[in-house]
């Protein structure tokens, strides 16, 4: 059953988001960091 308390509802939802936003943000960086390796056959400035 889900919780009923605001604070509580806008506490798991800022933790959604930002557990979302990490996850993301890894898949992005991967990504880029996969097709410039692609691209320029060498890892991708710091």
């Amino acid at each position: 059953m889900p919780p009923q308390n605001d604070m509580v509802k806008r506490l798991l939802w800022s933790a959604l988001l930002a557990g979302l936003g990490a996850l993301a943000s890894i898949a992005t960086t991967r990504g880029a960091t996969f097709v410039w390796r692609q691209v320029y056959g060498e890892d991708p400035p710091e």
